[in-house]
């Protein structure tokens, strides 16, 4: 018999658009002689989604949402009152790796480098020149709980950071400022199953279109090299998939993950940014270029995961 798959595409974060791509990319690569596929977009199909989960229609839920009401911990907490199995990391480990702030404090206390920052709330006030003493320019400005670098910016001086700090609060009540880390951009998989946890090849990030790795650069094609595996010595390639491993533990990550770094020009120091408990899955995306890179196809790739999650 087929494996019944609810697929959850779209939802109704600041990232939905990329969301839909990585669910019409998973759909198109599950094999259909294997997977009876039911899709939900849970904007619109919530109601009929939850019934059906009731109604034991379903084997496994595959989450391809991303940001708050999909990555945050919500919907993982939903799956787990309605008694469904899911995908990818459970309610609590999800929450605390969309909160940039929290992850990064859990990261400095296991010993993982990480740029100086601050947070400020929408509520309350803040002082530009305090933040400016504190941190120097350039500062990176991100809404905690959002991905694909929507609401960022990196701001020179204090117009850029005031109007970034604005624009970034029409994403998130809060947000975080973190001194900005001249190096290379590396990214790390990482894959689970009962054996193991496994770091696929590091990829590094290139920019072309754009001077970071902005929504632009990680989803037009073209937009960015990603060298797979990346250019860099095996003293460093084995540090930042070890340190990659180590936070995927100490979050409590499951199935799935990616974990990003910089590598300071001219030190050793590799700075941890962030964890991603459902990484992209479009065209583009980084996971699925890091599994080819170790011998998988998509459509493996994706079996793997099923797979593991069933057991």
């Amino acid at each position: 018999m087929k494996t019944k798959i609810a697929l959850l595409s779209g939802g109704i974060s600041g990232e939905r658009e990329v969301s839909i791509n990585t669910g019409n990319q998973i759909f198109e690569a599950l094999d259909k002689e294997k997977y009876e596929v039911f899709r939900y977009d849970p904007k619109i199909d919530l109601k009929k989604f939850i019934v059906d989960a009731l109604d034991k229609k379903f084997d496994l839920v595959f989450p391809a949402l991303h940001g708050p009401f999909g990555e945050d911990g919500k919907l993982q907490g939903l799956l787990d009152i309605l008694g469904v199995p899911y995908l990818f990391s459970s309610c609590l480990a999800s929450a605390l790796a969309m909160d940039k702030y929290k992850t990064k404090i859990i990261a400095e206390k296991i010993g993982l480098d990480v740029a100086p920052s601050l947070k400020i709330n929408k509520n309350n006030r803040y002082n530009l020149e305090k933040i400016t003493n504190e941190l120097s320019f350039p500062i990176v400005i991100k809404p905690i709980e959002l991905g694909s670098s929507v609401g960022i910016a990196i701001a020179k001086n204090e117009e850029e950071l005031n109007e970034g700090i604005k624009n970034a609060f029409t994403y998130d009540n809060n947000i975080l400022l973190e001194k900005f880390i001249n190096g290379r951009e590396l990214t790390v998989t990482i894959v689970q199953d009962e054996q193991n946890t496994k770091a696929l090849p590091v990829i590094e990030i290139i920019p072309k279109i754009s001077g970071w790795f902005d929504y632009k650069a990680k989803y037009e094609i073209g937009g960015s090299d990603e060298i797979c595996p990346a250019k860099i010595p095996n003293k460093t390639k084995e540090k930042v998939q070890k340190l990659a491993k180590k936070i995927f533990i100490e979050i409590g990550c499951k199935d799935l993950a990616r974990a990003d770094f910089i590598w300071e020009e001219g030190s050793d120091i590799i700075y941890f940014l962030e964890i991603n408990t459902i990484p992209g899955m479009t065209k583009t995306s980084l996971a699925p270029k890091a599994a080819k890179a170790d011998g998988m196809e998509f459509g493996e790739f994706l079996d793997k995961l099923i797979s593991n999650a069933l057991k």
